[in-house]
């Protein structure tokens, strides 16, 4: 039996975004009919669910020049209207700029990556033709930035090589030249992209790179067309000191305000409003340089210390100018990386920097999620694969997507299941194409049944280059290269027998080696976790859940509306199967403990046949998860559960499991829950930890096996 879901009204957010034709067999539905309908005898499984939900068509593959992006649209002015033509002075901060970038020449593909190879070696060096700091400031470099009022967006004129350094949130499109932004290369003619920049991340910097003119183009004519460009985007004629600052190697680039459904979600909370501004650090050291130009827009730039950007190491350029090597046609097959390190060593960033860097070159780039506490794309205790097709310019809460496959673990980390933690990922991993790069992510526990996880996912999903990210004077643990995972135990894999002397030798081409990268992490911090406000892990996850739950706002502006003005699915006890990821709950007491929870929203193979009470499983399954939910209420005397979520209700046709797990739901949401009159729902503070059992469990992760500990001797 499958489920069959009403709507409480007629009327709901989810009206306005769905376009897809609605039929008879839907059972999540909008109306309300008659409780004791026929439900449907269909199976729904999760070979049929991925029949049914449209896959994603894939975009042409692009190299620097992305041809598949939008061209930018003309704007024509029919009389002149007042601009705000200030100009704005930056001290020049060289931080991982002077990219030396010479595609002249560069008319085959195997030459542009050996200059981009060469370029990414570069980033973050003394370049040679470019003088230091204190040399620039006294030299006067500085940045021209112009505000038009009548369109609402800055053009900033920036020489090559120059960096600009920020805190905040704003559209971007280069205009004339190129520029670079964690590793991704943004070029004239190409869409608008978002950046955002908060404090609870590292501060993005914008590189000119400069115009590589085509060939038959001398410098004059490239500074009209520059000169032109400038003229194009502003309403009235430029002042003088802004177009004497332009040269043929120029990048000008245009800077819009940048308001979504997140940003708003985010900024209407109190502890959120300045998400986007500067971290205490920055505030202390008096790091921002106020303008009325880019602040318009939601820029703050910054300077000295606090405006290094992403810190590389050399051995980090080396590692990224490998990889990006490896896919250029070194190895024989796709390369797959993974990507492993302590906690707070640099992993997601370099994940990001290293993404960024081959969408460059390749059309998409596969990530499995392997970290369940610190996630890239979607909400936290989950595990995926995403298919990356656009660059990743801001932290995760800023990106979330929905992926090609996901499994709900329903906890922040595995301890409590590795077993199911790794059939899980084995699930996910036969949906890899095979035909992309793949990135694997992993979580930050390195040490005891941690580090044996590390072993089996090497063995397991046959990785070709290992990229293992420390800190310090001494590595956090074993190094896992090729001769030490030939001895090394893991959880569920071992090392291979040697053969007798009547069996004959195993071949070396029948087990993988793999490429070892070592990379260390000199950033300031590295290896301690966040301090200030919006650092630590579970603040983070916090934000992951937000950004997942904002999606339920209008895209248009407009008044934030809470979680309770939301009206939810109807849908019957009968109709779903639901279940508990990390602990026993006895049946009698699992809607008391499901209520005002974060569900994951799951597709069952079999069928779910209930009669009157819940259908409670007894062993929690590994199988799809669309989505998250929150289980606002249980009417027991109906017979029906009340969810809010943002998943579409073409999909949610195929939910008939819901699991319930660790994550729970960011306390602002329960708290701040505007427009409520008396007592807010869900929130109590007549409670007690002094009760047994009110406390949390607190589980020792340094174990190892008998049999590791040997291997490591």
């Amino acid at each position: 039996m499958t489920m069959k879901v009403h709507k409480v009204s007629s009327w709901s957010q989810h009206e306005q975004r769905n376009t897809t034709k609605r039929h008879g067999k839907n059972k999540w539905r909008k109306k309300i009919h008659s409780l004791d309908s026929t439900l449907l005898s269909t199976s729904v499984g999760t070979a049929n669910l991925e029949q049914l939900i449209p896959k994603r068509e894939k975009p042409t593959l692009k190299l620097l020049k992305k041809l598949y992006t939008k061209p930018i649209p003309e704007n024509s002015c029919a009389e002149e209207r007042k601009v705000m033509a200030t100009s704005v002075t930056f001290a020049h901060v060289h931080t991982n700029g002077g990219t030396e970038l010479d595609d002249r020449n560069s008319s085959v593909d195997s030459q542009e990556w050996s200059e981009y190879a060469k370029c990414v070696l570069q980033n973050g060096m003394e370049s040679s033709t470019l003088p230091k700091t204190n040399q620039m400031e006294e030299d006067g470099l500085h940045f021209h930035a112009h505000f038009d009022h009548t369109h609402n967006r800055a053009v900033l004129v920036m020489k090559q090589g120059q960096v600009l350094c920020f805190r905040g949130k704003c559209l971007l499109t280069c205009l004339y030249g190129h520029v670079e932004v964690l590793g991704f290369t943004i070029e004239e003619g190409q869409q608008p992209y978002p950046l955002f920049s908060p404090p609870s991340h590292c501060p993005l910097t914008i590189t000119a790179l400069g115009n590589n003119a085509p060939s038959g183009k001398n410098k004059k004519e490239g500074l009209l067309e520059a000169k032109a460009i400038v003229r194009k985007y502003l309403s009235s004629e430029p002042s003088k000191k802004l177009m004497s600052e332009l040269d043929s190697d120029s990048c000008v680039v245009l800077l819009e305000p940048l308001d979504t459904p997140l940003t708003r979600f985010l900024t209407s909370f109190s502890e959120l409003s300045e998400i986007f501004g500067l971290n205490s650090k920055e505030l202390k050291s008096q790091a921002a340089v106020y303008n009325p130009v880019l602040s318009a827009v939601g820029v703050t730039a910054l300077r000295g210390p606090c405006a290094q950007g992403l810190v590389m190491s050399r051995s980090y350029r080396e590692a990224i100018s490998s990889l990006l090597s490896a896919w250029a046609g070194e190895f024989d097959r796709c390369p797959i990386i993974l990507v492993c390190g302590g906690k707070s060593s640099g992993k997601s960033t370099f994940n990001r920097h290293l993404i960024n860097s081959l969408l460059n070159h390749t059309v998409s780039v596969e990530y499995l999620e392997c970290d369940l506490g610190q996630t890239e794309f979607t909400p936290p205790g989950c595990l995926s694969l995403s298919t990356v097709t656009e660059p990743l310019l801001g932290p995760p809460f800023t990106h979330l997507r929905d992926p090609e496959h996901m499994v709900y673990y329903g906890q922040a980390d595995c301890q409590a299941d590795i077993d199911r933690y790794l059939e899980s990922l084995k699930s996910i991993w036969r949906h890899v194409n095979g035909e992309s790069p793949v990135i694997i992510n992993t979580m930050g526990w390195i040490r005891g049944h941690g580090f044996q996880i590390l072993v089996d996912l090497i063995r397991l999903f046959s990785v070709t280059h290992v990229v293992q990210l420390s800190f310090g004077n001494a590595p956090q643990c074993q190094l896992l290269t090729p001769d030490f995972l030939r001895t090394a135990h893991g959880w569920q894999t071992h090392p291979p027998t040697p053969p007798t002397l009547t069996e004959e030798p195993v071949s070396h081409l029948s087990i993988r080696s793999h490429v070892f990268l070592s990379v260390q992490s000199e950033f300031e911090g590295a290896g301690t976790s966040g301090e200030m406000q919006h650092q630590r892990s579970n603040e983070l996850r916090d934000l992951a859940l937000l950004s997942y739950f904002s999606k339920l706002q209008s895209p248009e502006p407009g008044p934030i509306r809470p979680l309770h003005c939301f009206i939810p699915y109807q849908v019957p006890h009968s109709a779903v199967a639901i279940g508990v990821t990390h602990c026993e709950v006895a049946p009698n007491n699992i809607l008391y403990v499901s209520n005002a929870s974060i569900v994951g929203l799951c597709c069952l193979s079999e069928k779910v046949v209930g009669r009157e009470g819940p259908v409670v499983l007894s062993q929690t399954p590994i199988c799809q998860c669309v989505g998250l939910g929150v289980l606002r209420g249980v009417d027991m005397a109906r017979g029906l559960y009340f969810l809010v979520t943002p998943v579409s209700p073409s999909v949610l046709r195929h939910v008939n499991c819901l699991l319930l797990g660790e994550i729970t739901l960011p306390k602002i949401l329960l708290t701040k829950q505007h427009g409520v009159e008396g007592d807010l729902p869900y929130v109590t503070t007549d409670y007690s930890f002094e009760v047994q059992g009110a406390g949390k469990l607190h589980i020792y992760k340094g174990l190892a096996r008998p049999g590791f500990i040997k291997s490591t001797n």
